[in-house]
């Protein structure tokens, strides 16, 4: 017997030390390691669909943590909400040899909300677990069930979401009854196995020994090289709705029919809005009017709530509480425009994501709402959240998108209005003060358009002591002090940000052999040159098209005058167009500066040539004009 009972416990421990050794670092084949900082060891999901609101969900990763540059991963975050769950979470941490270091409790997981920052009403939770370790390598592991009793969209399996991690295995299984339909996207070259298992077609997708890839600068991603799939419902049904999304119209038609006769506002609001329109010449007008007593009397707030999610908030309550979110807000401006018989269409619309798919309809596209207001010679596109942009700009996430107009007759596909690089503008006029000891005065005043307005709206609405703080470390100049700001937004139907800044620096002109050096290019200059990437795997963009002009008047100090002035500059080619002259007039230099960049989207072979045209803008942004004494 005892001799039994050792062989059993030899065997015994023999079992777990391999499968301790399983996640050995050693083991991982040397091409997996090649520009990781993480492998994921294996990872497996199963999406058991039982009907059109109902479904398990099982999950199951290891990750090995390489080095520090992945540690921000080292964590399990999983979402749910009062139509899911999350249990039989388990979770363990090995060191390098695979050993286990620790095994987690219930109690290691924390359970909180998930409302985010701007919303108050959210009914999402998070469990979250940090796995904190300080010796690398070290794997983490973790598993987890869920059941869904409402259900909009399918789960996606996306096996590499992170540059620098590699995968050993990956696999999704996706089960459905055999008399529902769904559709699918899924990268050019993956496999899809399906079989008929019971009462219910199962499908399949793996990959395995993916190598990591090394970070690249203004990727448009890694969906063209990676395997992935997407999934969405045809029917659904969720929190008492049943839905249809086998194409955009009918898409379009469940979301129509959720903000049906929420546009209804009281009498007195009715002639409030009567009011404020009594003088207006246009219909145009009317709108303009309109959407600027929406921005001044309400403010945004996330409203996150089961099918409230899609469904807005009745016009009447909104009109009441002055708050909502981009669904209530843009339903409150259609109520409106209802009043005096303008029609609007709301627009379902993916705010810096990528365009709606024309052929393949799904939820998980879009994450935000505006307001589509078709009049006789021009269409208004309103942006109904924002307390400061003008009707009709949508700001630069919005643009040049497909989006879906939520109509009486079903969802129509419609394109927002695209902004060309003249039209997001910098125009900026500078005037620099020399004096021989190198300081000098500065005053500037620029011109903000379009998508740089946007962008730099924030420092308008700035406290002036962060706002003097932003701007003091944006500048490049030398011992810099700011003596006044000032941001004037000076046309309310314009989307043009006016900035005037004036400065003061002890240190702008360098001294050497008896002369003055000045980098003619003060402010706007190309501060970096990017580097050449060899056999680059990713297509790349800017994020978005701009010309910025800049004119920069230098008064030449006392005593001296100009020995060399650099030659005129013109740089062309697809990625944009740079020119710089420099010219002396009435005792000043003149320089002028211009730089057009496109916000095409360019394949991987094209990207060395766009390292060749920035270097070339990074020098000629750093020429110097020579000032000598005056004998």
């Amino acid at each position: 017997m005892r001799s039994s009972l050792w062989i059993g416990l030899i065997s015994l421990f023999s079992t777990c030390a391999a499968a301790q050794s399983n996640y050995d670092v050693g083991k991982i084949p040397t091409n997996l390691l090649e520009n990781a900082s993480a492998v994921v060891r294996n990872e497996e999901q199963i999406y058991d669909l039982k009907g059109p609101g109902t479904a398990t969900y099982t999950y199951k990763t290891a990750i090995t943590i390489l080095n520090k540059n992945a540690e921000n991963i080292s964590n399990l975050s999983e979402y749910y909400d009062k139509f899911s769950n999350i249990y039989n979470l388990k979770a363990t941490m090995y060191d390098a040899k695979g050993n286990k270091i620790k095994e987690y409790k219930n109690s290691d997981f924390k359970d909180k909300s998930a409302v985010s920052d701007g919303s108050i009403y959210d009914d999402s939770r998070i469990k979250t677990l940090d796995f904190l370790n300080t010796s690398f390598p070290y794997t983490i592991e973790y598993s987890y069930s869920s059941d869904f009793t409402g259900i909009r969209y399918y789960p996606s399996w996306i096996p590499i979401k992170l540059w620098e991690c590699a995968v050993e295995h990956s696999s999704y299984t996706f089960r459905i009854p055999k008399e529902m339909t769904f559709k699918y996207l899924k990268y050019k070259d993956l496999k899809t196995d399906s079989a008929l298992v019971k009462d219910k077609m199962e499908y399949k997708w793996a990959c395995n020994a993916v190598p990591a890839l090394e970070y690249e600068p203004i990727s448009t991603g890694l969906r063209n090289i990676t395997p992935w799939v997407t999934l969405a419902p045809n029917q659904f049904e969720y929190d008492g709705s049943k839905g249809n999304l086998e194409n955009w119209a009918t898409t379009g038609s469940w979301l129509f029919n959720l903000s049906s006769g929420l546009q209804v506002l009281p009498e007195a609001y009715k002639l409030k809005v009567q009011q404020l329109v009594k003088d207006a010449k246009s219909p145009e007008q009317k709108v303009k009017i309109l959407y600027n007593y929406l921005q001044q009397s309400t403010r945004y707030v996330g409203v996150q709530l089961g099918i409230g999610g899609y469904k807005p908030i009745a016009a009447e309550k909104v009109s009441a509480v002055n708050y909502s979110d981009c669904k209530g807000l843009s339903n409150l401006m259609k109520a409106l425009l209802q009043v005096v018989e303008i029609p609007s269409n709301l627009v379902v619309i993916g705010n810096d994501m990528p365009s709606l798919n024309s052929k393949y309809a799904s939820l998980t596209q879009a994450n935000h709402m505006i307001l589509c207001v078709p009049l006789q010679k021009d269409t208004l596109w309103l942006e109904c959240t924002s307390h400061y942009t003008p009707a009709g700009f949508i700001g630069n996430g919005n643009s040049d998108k497909t989006v879906l107009l939520i109509t009486d007759q079903g969802g129509k596909l419609a394109q927002t209005p695209s902004y060309a690089p003249a039209d997001n503008y910098l125009k900026r006029q500078v005037k620099v003060d020399l004096n021989e000891t190198g300081a000098s005065l500065i005053n500037l005043e620029t011109n903000y358009g379009n998508a740089q307005y946007e962008d730099r709206l924030g420092l308008m609405l700035m406290e002036p002591v962060d706002q003097k703080k932003r701007i003091t470390n944006s500048l490049s100049i030398p011992n810099v002090e700011i003596m006044a700001i000032s941001y004037v937004q000076a046309n309310k139907e314009l989307p043009v940000l006016q900035e005037k800044i004036s400065l003061k620096s002890t240190q702008l002109l360098t001294a050497g052999a008896g002369k003055l050096f000045l980098t003619l290019n003060l402010l706007n200059r190309q501060e970096t040159a990017l580097t050449v990437i060899e056999n680059r795997k990713t297509g790349f963009s800017v994020n978005y098209g701009f010309l910025d002009e800049d004119e920069i008047v230098y008064s030449i100090p006392k005593g001296y005058k100009v020995e060399f002035l650099p030659k005129d500059v013109v740089i062309e080619s697809e990625f944009g167009k740079y020119t710089a002259k420099s010219v002396l007039k009435d005792n000043t230099i003149i320089y002028t500066r211009s730089k057009l960049m496109t916000n095409k989207k360019y394949p991987a072979e094209k990207y060395n040539d766009y390292v060749a045209f920035h270097k070339k803008l990074y020098q000629a942004d750093k020429v110097k004009s020579i000032l000598a004494k005056i004998d």
